[in-house]
């Protein structure tokens, strides 16, 4: 249906090249509102569509964590074939097709491609607004802004600029695991588009008020910023703590295996309690050369991949999820955890500060301290009653926020913004 110029203007352009919990929920959000014009993405999962079918096969098992509501379906345009050629390469280890921004079938390509192509979708509507995420939303927001068009952007992450001051900071701290910050290898020239996507926006939403702080670090005026929390994934029924007081504390790691997620004071600090716990670590090395990263993971159980069902399932199965995360936009295994009954113990430097009130429903310890996370679990063997009654105030969380609830006020927010 060909909507209107004047339809087109409370109509949004939603973008995010391969999908992920919080973009299906900012999707939803604007089906429910009647805000949506086009969803522009690699792959959409629906019932009995191609991707549907191509999920089953042995390489394509990542297509299945790409499904979308089902009322998006009829606003849904694909850009398949880079993101297709991502997963076929990182399953078959061809490291030189996905290499960090040069690859063809690097992230930054897949970015770029549907970037592109929401591009040409602007230039033809003019109207509706645009809605891209960071990497992915520099063309899209030129041709917007070439033809009146307002552009919304979404930061996940923190500032890169507050970034690199606070990681190279830990390189300085920790020079053996500085190999595993990745992210400070970023060429000037991304680093210069993210500075662009950033001037260009006319709103700007960010899901941590730790991610709006770092944008003070940015050179110049921006466009208002509007913080909204994630939701969480559904709480499962409470759980029980099965001879807590008489067995070591079941400690979980989720995430990438780097400093920037504070795993060398989660090491140093668990191998000072090591007789009294069991730590669990659930991740992909960023790097096959750190040897202090190396050494850790052979002294603990360590599970480089699961499905993402199986790491929900072992949450439940742990005590306590460990997040000591150093720089971090939110946090999402910090939200899935909850949904568990599952606590955390989790840093100043991700949503945590948002969503947990330290003591009551999770613990918030200082980022880049091995001592405050040390003394945390030791609270905990010394008092592992409150374990328990920690995790089922997470669950209580949970159920208080579920994503349909970001969902519906992301919606409100930029009904509100399109009428100003």
């Amino acid at each position: 249906m060909k909507l209107s110029t004047g339809e087109l203007m409370n109509k949004v352009v939603f973008a995010h090249p391969t999908g992920n919990a919080n973009s299906r929920a900012a999707l939803t959000g604007l089906c429910d509102a009647s805000l949506l014009s086009e969803f522009h993405t690699s792959v959409a999962m629906y019932s009995g569509n191609l991707w549907s079918k191509l999920s089953k096969l042995p390489l394509c098992g990542e297509l299945k964590r790409r499904c979308f509501d089902d009322q998006a379906r009829p606003y849904t345009r694909h850009r398949a074939i880079r993101e297709l050629g991502r997963i076929i390469a990182s399953k078959a280890n061809l490291d030189f097709l996905t290499r960090r921004e040069r690859g063809v079938f690097s992230v930054e390509a897949v970015y770029r491609d549907i970037d592109r192509r929401v591009a040409r979708s602007v230039e033809r509507q003019k109207g509706a607004a645009v809605y891209a995420y960071e990497d992915g939303a520099l063309e899209s927001f030129r041709t917007a802004k070439r033809n009146g068009v307002r552009c919304i952007y979404d930061l996940p992450i923190g500032y890169w600029k507050t970034q690199r001051r606070l990681l190279s900071e830990e390189s300085n701290r920790w020079p053996e695991w500085s190999s595993t910050l990745t992210s400070l290898r970023d060429s000037p020239g991304k680093l210069a588009f993210k500075d662009e996507e950033l001037r260009l926006a006319d709103k700007i939403y960010v899901a941590s008020r730790f991610t709006k702080w770092t944008l003070e670090d940015f050179d110049g005026t921006l466009a208002p910023i509007e913080v909204i929390p994630y939701g969480f994934p559904p709480a499962e029924k409470p759980r029980s703590y099965d001879g807590l007081t008489k067995r070591r504390l079941k400690l979980l790691f989720v995430g990438g295996l780097s400093q920037r997620k504070g795993i060398a004071d989660m090491f140093s600090a668990v191998d000072q309690v090591k007789d009294e716990v069991e730590l669990t670590v659930v991740g992909k090395s960023a790097v096959s050369h750190c040897r202090p990263l190396n050494e850790a993971l052979q002294n603990h159980r360590w599970i480089p991949s699961l499905p993402h069902s199986d790491v929900i399932s072992l949450m439940r199965e742990h005590d306590v999820l460990l997040f000591p995360s150093l720089f971090e936009g939110f946090g999402l295994v910090i939200t899935e955890a909850m949904s568990q009954g599952t606590a955390v113990i989790t840093t100043d430097r991700t949503a945590g500060p948002d969503l947990i009130e330290h003591g009551k429903n999770g613990w918030i310890i200082p980022a880049g301290s091995t001592e405050a996370l040390l003394t945390q679990i030791q609270s905990l063997l010394n008092d592992r009653d409150q374990v328990a009654s920690v995790g089922e105030q997470a669950r209580q969380s949970a159920i208080a926020r579920p994503w349909q609830t970001y969902g519906d006020e992301l919606a409100a927010s930029i009904r509100h913004f399109l009428s100003e």
